[in-house]
């Protein structure tokens, strides 16, 4: 391996730490509400959205504007990461894409909940520092805690609004196009055979 490969690799696995740590900013952010970490973690031209299209901003400023909305209707909150898998663009290296499991404890409106969430995520590196360029949010359940045990399977498990709505995943237990999880089955390491 020579000087060039070892650093491309050397960049790769520096870039994924960076990248890991993303979402557990995030998730700290938002539990403390504080708008200038918001404004660490998000490009300028980064978009949020959710899949059911009831959150939707493009540019940082319309992205703190939306959370800082949300928080009104929030209480204390506890946002939590679980798994998250990165793959980097071959033909960028200042781009990547994530997939991220995560939960929630929170009070929304006055009334304790909990939600199962992921994300899709398009990171980029701007003057070296790694940041979201694009997160797309999705509901397995999003359910009061007294709903809870009677909600978990019921196809209609988000409640965040007062009705009920459709969950966003399992994909194949609601006829979505799970087509997009395939960008994060088991890629090659560079430099093995």
């Amino acid at each position: 391996m020579n000087d060039i490969e070892l650093a491309a690799r050397l960049d790769r696995i520096e870039s994924r730490a960076a990248i890991h740590e993303l979402p557990i900013v995030y998730c700290l952010v938002m539990d403390e509400r504080n708008v200038d970490g918001i404004r660490a973690i998000f490009s300028d031209t980064a978009s949020m959205r959710s899949i059911d299209g009831v959150f939707t901003a493009s540019g940082l400023d319309e992205i703190v504007t939306a959370f800082t909305g949300r928080f009104d209707a929030l209480g204390p909150t506890n946002h939590v990461t679980h798994g998250h898998i990165v793959r980097f663009d071959d033909d960028d290296p200042d781009l990547a894409c994530g997939s991220v499991g995560s939960h929630a404890e929170l009070v929304r409106n006055s009334v304790p909940m909990v939600a199962a969430l992921r994300y899709r995520d398009t990171y980029r590196r701007y003057d070296g520092i790694w940041k979201f360029e694009d997160r797309l949010m999705s509901y397995m359940y999003y359910l009061p805690i007294a709903e809870y045990e009677s909600g978990l399977g019921d196809p209609k498990s988000m409640r965040a609004y007062g009705d009920h709505r459709p969950a966003d995943w399992p994909d194949v237990l609601h006829d979505g196009d799970g087509s997009w999880l395939a960008r994060y089955f088991p890629v090659s390491t560079p430099g093995r055979t």
